[in-house]
Parts: structure tokens; C-alpha cells; sequence
């Protein structure tokens, strides 16, 4: 195809008689070889992992992986009464509720705590005058502040806690776990009221501080929540409660429409 340009991938080159994944040997060097979390690791960023970066990927897929009946998973239980047939189907109509307020704030918070900490590169500011300046700023446009916040854990997230602890005690906490502490503080004093630091906060913060790739932060929560997903739709299979989930919001939501004449 003379006059454009080539179009590559460094990933996988599958042969005849092997699978090279960016530069090894899929069955020499990986099966058998290496845990998945690694190996999820060095698909993302196609270096090894370090054993602290194992470590931390594998407590915040453990975090994140189950948090009970919440909207996803409701959605993927329904979704499997409805079409049993289609588990990949379920998988996915929970995978499509990770969003900016349920399982997907990572991301965000993540982007917000990258760009506190490129700010205290170049500027020199203590990251405390970076979150106090960040929180008001938040306040003042009206906007959710990703990472804080939740409906059932108060005062704290225990989950947030023991990432943070965890960090402190391997020696992993840097800038961005810094910064996230921080921003707990700012934010109190900046919205008059205590806002959970949740996990969404805590993990970007201890994963940017081992350099990985804040691009790729949702797949975190994504493939943790699959794992919890495949449970939980398993469990639909021999326990089903998927339209007793339906029958439930029936009950509870009433109609608030017109209603007919009768004939």
C-alpha cells in the first residue's frame, strides 16, 4: 500500500505456532509464569511490574471487585433474567454503569490530582495551598468534587483508609497521595461540611504514585467489577432474584401520570 503509512501495534503478533505479547513468548515466558494482575500490567504499559506495583494493583482490584447490590450489579442481574442465554450481555449492562458517580469516578479523580501535582512541579506551591485552592474552586462552580462522597460510608470509607495505610507502611506514598489528603482537609473547610474521601479518590492516588498510566485508570474499576459481576450472575443462575429486583422498583415507584377515562 504504497503512500500511507504503516499501521502498527505493540501488543500481540499471533504465528502459526505462538503468540508474542510485546516481546514474549506467550507460553514460554507468561503462562504459568506470571499472576494475571502482572500480566494486566504489562498488557497496559508493557513494562514489569515492580513487586510494590503488583502489590497495590492487586488491594485495589480487591477493593473494587464487590460493594453489594448496587446499580450495576441490580442492572446485570436483571439483564441475565431476562436473556439467560446472553452472560456477556449482563457483564456488559453492568460494565455500562460505571460512571462519574458509581464505580467510574477514579478516572476523574485521578485527572484532577495529575493536574494538582503537574501544578506543584512547576510552580513550587505546597500541595496544601493546591487543595485549598482546588476545593474552592469546585465549590464555586457548583461542580461534584470525583473522589468524595458516599451514600453509606461515614465518616470514612474503610476502604480509602486501608489503601492509604498501605501506602504509608510500604513507603509507596508520594505527591499524589499527598495531594489527596489534602483535598480532604480542603474540602471540608471549603463545602462546611465532612466529605468522604471514598475509594475512587484513594486509588488513583496510590497508583499515580507507582506510575501507572492515569489514561488507563477506569479499567481498573472495570475489570475488578467484572470479576464481581461473574459472581454475582453465577449466583443469578442457581439463586435467581433478578425479576424479584424488577418487581421491587414496581413496588416502590409510584405512577404519577393521567390516568384514563374508562369507556
Amino acid at each position: 500500500m504504497s503512500g500511507k503509512k504503516q499501521l502498527t501495534s505493540a501488543i500481540a503478533h499471533v504465528k502459526v505456532d505462538g503468540v508474542t505479547i510485546r516481546g514474549r513468548d506467550l507460553c514460554k515466558d507468561l503462562i504459568g509464569r506470571v499472576g494475571f494482575t502482572e500480566y494486566f500490567y504489562f498488557l497496559v504499559t508493557g513494562q514489569k511490574a515492580s513487586p510494590d506495583q503488583i502489590f497495590f494493583l492487586d488491594a485495589v482490584l480487591v477493593s473494587l471487585a464487590e460493594h453489594g447490590m448496587v446499580p450495576n450489579v441490580q442492572a446485570a442481574r436483571m439483564t441475565l433474567a431476562a436473556a439467560p442465554e446472553a452472560l456477556q450481555g449482563a457483564v456488559c449492562a453492568g460494565l455500562l454503569g460505571a460512571g462519574s458517580v458509581v464505580l467510574g469516578s477514579a478516572e476523574a479523580a485521578g485527572k484532577v490530582l495529575s493536574a494538582m501535582a503537574a501544578e506543584v512541579k512547576k510552580t513550587g506551591v505546597s500541595p496544601d495551598e493546591i487543595a485549598v485552592r482546588t476545593a474552592q474552586d469546585y465549590v464555586k462552580s457548583g461542580r461534584r468534587l470525583p473522589g468524595f462522597g458516599h451514600p453509606i460510608h461515614k465518616p470514612d470509607d474503610p476502604r480509602a483508609q486501608r489503601l492509604l495505610a498501605l501506602a504509608d507502611e510500604r513507603g509507596t506514598a508520594g505527591i499524589h497521595v499527598a495531594l489527596a489528603r489534602a483535598m480532604a482537609k480542603a474540602a471540608d473547610h471549603a463545602y462546611g461540611k465532612h466529605l468522604v474521601l471514598n475509594v475512587s479518590g484513594a486509588i488513583p492516588a496510590v497508583m499515580l504514585d507507582l506510575n501507572f498510566p492515569a489514561a488507563a485508570m477506569k479499567g481498573i474499576p472495570l475489570l475488578a467489577r467484572t470479576a464481581g459481576l461473574i459472581g454475582h450472575l453465577n449466583e443469578e443462575m442457581q439463586n435467581p432474584i433478578g425479576f424479584a429486583l424488577g418487581s421491587v422498583a414496581e413496588e416502590a415507584v409510584a405512577y404519577s401520570g393521567e390516568e384514563t377515562t374508562g369507556a
